[in-house]
């Protein structure tokens, strides 16, 4: 399948979602190796004007990564968090655009936890449809485009063998995947009404893939988000065949600018989902 990548010039682009994934991937271990790095060293932490965590990792990632986006697609535009922590940001998305999120989990890297990730992402029309999230500490990768999820590890640089993921048919008790730092009373109030069965703890972009992969039912997100913090696991769970949804029923959407109640690019709550076989469940 071939996709038409336009900035706001008019100039596209045209490359099919199997090479832009591959690129996706080559950029996302690369940049594991410069998180690597850092991680393996004394970890230098200092806040942004939001009051969150940055680290050295997270500049060299995203560095890594825009600069091989830049040269592979030099007309996309690219909203990535650093940059945009630094008030760089494209006058306009155009139809279709790179969401960036060089580390994920911050925090979970800063307390030399493993569920951190690089989170890269196509947005097409307001919907993330090629990803890939990267656990570098572990070296498990989840990669999605339309109608394709695979999962694998990467071994001294290179991916091992590939497996097709799916969401799985979620009944009643469901299993839930939460938040490790983000478990709001809101959250506990979801897991209570809908009475999982297990509850799964994790950092980062990886609650998107245990629900993409069939090892979760549920991601409910009671809690502010960004878009880079969602995109490319939301890519992948797309793919995999399930959807997330914002507590109104709507569909996440991406490109959210001049928000009434909210910075650029700020997402609303949201539930994420694999195929519950309930028709009485409701969010």
């Amino acid at each position: 399948m071939s996709v038409t990548l336009q900035n706001t010039n008019s100039t596209t682009a045209a490359a099919s979602d199997e090479a832009i994934l591959a690129t996706f991937e080559a950029l996302a271990i690369a940049a594991g190796r410069a998180i690597m790095d850092v991680y393996n060293s004394e970890i230098e932490v200092t806040d942004k004007a939001d009051a969150t965590p940055v680290t050295l990792a997270d500049k060299a990632s995203e560095r890594v990564i825009l600069a091989g986006l830049r040269v592979a697609f030099p007309n996309v535009p690219c909203v990535a968090e650093e940059e945009v922590a630094d008030g760089i940001v494209p006058p306009d998305l155009g139809q279709a655009f790179f969401v960036v999120d060089p580390l994920d989990g911050t925090k979970e890297f800063v307390k030399r936890r493993t569920d951190f990730t690089v989170n890269i992402a196509l947005v097409r029309d307001g919907a993330p449809v090629v990803g890939v999230v990267y656990a570098p500490a572990t070296g498990r990768f989840f990669a999605g485009r339309p109608g394709h999820a695979e999962a694998f590890d990467i071994v001294e640089g290179k991916a091992s063998t590939r497996h097709r993921i799916h969401v799985r048919e979620g009944r009643q008790p469901l299993t839930i995947v939460a938040s490790r730092s983000h478990l709001t009373p809101e959250t506990e109030a979801f897991i209570k009404k809908v009475s999982a069965a297990e509850i799964v703890s994790v950092g980062s972009s990886l609650k998107f893939c245990l629900v993409a992969s069939g090892e979760a039912d549920l991601y409910p997100r009671f809690g502010r988000t960004m878009e880079w913090d969602t995109a490319a696991g939301d890519a992948v769970l797309r793919a995999a065949g399930g959807t997330t949804h914002t507590l109104d029923g709507a569909p996440l959407t991406y490109g959210k600018r001049n928000q009434a109640e909210d910075a650029d690019f700020a997402n609303p709550h949201f539930v994420s989902s694999g195929r519950i076989a309930d028709p009485a469940f409701r969010f």
